[in-house]
């Protein structure tokens, strides 16, 4: 009885915290709803609102002990509701076959691929002996081969002969599907083209955002050239397109990656610039200074600044999630709450969630708001406690290591899981740059958007570069340092739902009894330490196999689907390069796998006999029946990606269609 008791008062303690976990129960429906392998119908949706209303009717008429339930599964009802609408509300046209023509649209999107080339994502697409209805609405296609007799420009018409496909599903079974994310970007097509891309009609009215936008980085970079002006306007309008891959390699070893997108720190400075300023200003004037309420006029201006940014940026999801953030916390000042607190945070998330929820799948939530809830419980506990963080003097630099210790310890799990790899130096490289953001980049970025109109940038665009120059140094020089970065494995499903579970208990419980928060943590990193990964890997093409040798997956091919190579490499903890792996093919032979991997149609005609054991991938169709396993394109397209595990001397065969099941985005 006395457990009973004591389990009711540590329940009891909960009350007046209990809102920092409404968005955990929200995520945990929106969970769910990604997680099934059948779509939901109307009726499902019917009987999981109905649950809800009536646990919320419950929870108004429940006790103190009680109620709390009832709302989380409220809210859990709420989030599957939420995802599907979504899902339902960004419905449109997907390609279902390969395409290849003429190619019209409207620039929209202009970025770079994986593979350095020029990228254009295009909308009121025009296909040839396409009906309408069945167009996709946006599509994205890489530019290769011989351009240059057009430089694509905002809402620009254009005209190419491209390669469509559907957006491909995962390249293994439970791996990241780009099939759903293409789902909710709305695109309906990706591809390629090696001819020039021509222009039909110049660009029209609207889009007016978005030139601005591009308008900018061209007079940004065209004060800073190379990879310091295109760093700027990555930063200052959210355009990548002019950044190399060296650079990009050199900011995601480094852990600087962060310092590019625009992101809450970007924002959060650009705020604190601006709020700062304007409370300087009324200070500096006592007649205004004391008549009128400048701590919430600044917060105010400091909101319209970073609404501001955020239009120019472009609105991805990252940078709506900051902005969201911000806006949040600058609110609370002037409502006269407590700015960085995590009831703040949890208001932010269940924002997002309700607009974004296909958001909490990706790095960019998870990571952000891992952050924030870690800097905000560590810098809340150092309030609380009146722990000091030094001299007078020294406290900024003391903040700003404890900062980027805390965000990157938070955000570690995440980044090893969805990068597969670890920036061992990632500390120094922060403490070396992040202040410079804050203290030089950021200000003159601010003063020179305010001086352009007047064509005077050219200094304060100076003063930028200089420190985007430094970090740009430093994240080369940690880079090139050798152990520099280090690569794991890829976790299975369990392993980050466990891990933020058990982060949550030990930041929002309140009592000793969120110590218990290290179990599932605990749990979590184990379950990851025995994460097996497949013997065999077979694209959803049948253009490549991977079969796990002594030395590291061995790959059949040296070059040709090298998006595929490089995320099966990754997800193995493997920093190998593509032709360094198919150096290992002949050691298949000693794994006792009976793999083979046939490429051509001459190849699939010579096949007339297996046997049962074997498994062979083959590119065209076998001209006659065979006892063994035989995979080809068609057959794949039906499955997805295969993985093959060996256990207890049986084969078990795996397919990515298993693992996601028959949903919106790939049953189209």
């Amino acid at each position: 009885m006395e457990l009973v008791h004591s389990a009711v008062s540590a329940w009891l303690a909960q009350r007046g915290h209990l809102f920092c976990w409404t968005p955990v129960a929200l995520a945990a429906g929106i969970g769910l709803y990604f997680a099934s392998k059948v779509e939901p119908t109307t009726s499902h949706y019917l009987w999981i609102g109905g649950l809800g209303v009536l646990c919320i009717a419950l929870a108004l008429r429940a006790g103190a002990v009680v109620s709390p339930a009832f709302w989380a599964v409220a809210l859990v009802c709420l989030g599957i509701c939420i995802a599907g609408a979504r899902a339902h509300l960004v419905k449109a046209p997907v390609l279902t076959w390969r395409y290849y023509g003429p190619v019209e649209g409207r620039v929209t999107g202009i970025d770079r691929s994986g593979s350095d080339a020029l990228r254009l994502t295009l909308d009121r697409v025009v296909l040839a002996r396409v009906a309408p209805e069945r167009t996709p609405a946006r599509v994205r296609v890489s530019l290769h081969g011989a351009q240059g007799w057009l430089t694509p420009g905002p809402g620009m018409r254009v005209i190419l002969t491209g390669h469509l496909s559907p957006p491909s599903g995962p390249v293994e079974p439970a791996g990241f599907d780009f099939q759903r994310h293409a789902w909710f970007e709305g695109l309906g097509a990706v591809g390629y083209t090696r001819t020039p891309v021509l222009l039909l009609e110049p660009a029209g009215g609207g889009q007016w955002l978005f030139k601005a936008r591009m308008w900018l980085s061209q007079r940004v970079q065209a004060t800073l050239p190379g990879e310091t002006g295109a760093f700027a306007a990555a930063i200052m309008t959210g355009d990548r397109s002019g950044i190399g891959q060296d650079t990009l390699e050199a900011l995601r070893i480094s852990n600087l990656a962060h310092l590019l997108a625009i992101s809450g720190l970007h924002l959060g400075l650009l705020a604190g610039v601006v709020f700062g300023a304007v409370r300087l200003a009324f200070a500096a004037v006592p007649y205004l200074g004391l008549r009128l309420p400048g701590k919430k006029i600044a917060a105010c201006v400091a909101v319209l600044a970073a609404a501001g940014y955020y239009a120019l940026s472009g609105g991805n999801i990252a940078t709506e999630r900051a902005f969201i953030m911000v806006a949040v916390m600058l609110c609370a000042v002037m409502a006269d709450r407590r700015a960085l607190s995590l009831r703040a945070v949890a208001l932010a998330a269940l924002i997002v969630l309700v607009l974004r929820p296909e958001a909490m799948l990706g790095p960019g939530f998870q990571m952000s708001f891992a952050a924030t809830t870690a800097l905000v419980a560590v810098f809340g506990w150092f309030r609380d406690r009146e722990i000091s963080l030094g001299p007078r003097w020294l406290r900024p630099a003391v903040a700003v290591a404890v900062s980027s210790l805390v965000a990157g310890l938070a955000t570690a799990p995440f980044a090893a899981a969805h990068f597969n790899q670890i920036a061992h130096f990632g500390l120094p490289a922060n403490l070396l740059s992040v202040p410079l953001m804050g203290v030089l980049v950021m200000p003159a970025a601010l003063v020179a958007v305010c001086i352009l109109p007047f064509g005077l940038e050219g200094l304060a665009l100076w003063v930028m570069g200089q420190g985007l120059a430094w970090i740009l140094g430093v994240a080369h020089w940690i880079s090139a340092l050798e152990g520099a970065r280090g690569t794991v494995a890829g976790p299975g499903p369990a392993v980050l739902p466990l891990i933020a579970l058990g982060a949550l208990l030990l930041i929002l419980w309140q009592g000793r009894l969120r110590v218990a928060g290290l179990l599932p943590v605990a749990a979590g990193f184990l379950l990851w330490w025995q994460a097996e990964r497949p013997d065999v890997l077979i694209s959803d093409s049948g253009t490549l196999v991977g079969v796990m040798t002594e030395e590291g997956r061995a790959l059949s091919k040296p070059r040709g689907a090298g998006f595929v190579a490089d995320i099966w490499l990754e997800n193995d903890g493997d920093a190998a390069v593509q032709e360094a792996a198919h150096a290992r093919w002949p050691d298949v032979a000693d794994t006792g796998w009976p793999v083979f991997a046939m490429s051509g149609k001459r190849a699939a005609e010579a096949l007339t006999t297996c046997r049962p054991e074997d498994w062979v991938v083959l590119t065209a169709a076998p001209v006659s029946d065979l006892p063994c396993h035989v995979f080809t394109p068609e057959t794949l397209r039906e499955t997805g990606a295969v993985a093959l595990f060996r256990e207890d001397g049986k084969i078990r065969q795996v397919t990515a269609r298993q693992v996601t099941g028959a949903r919106l985005w790939n049953t189209q």
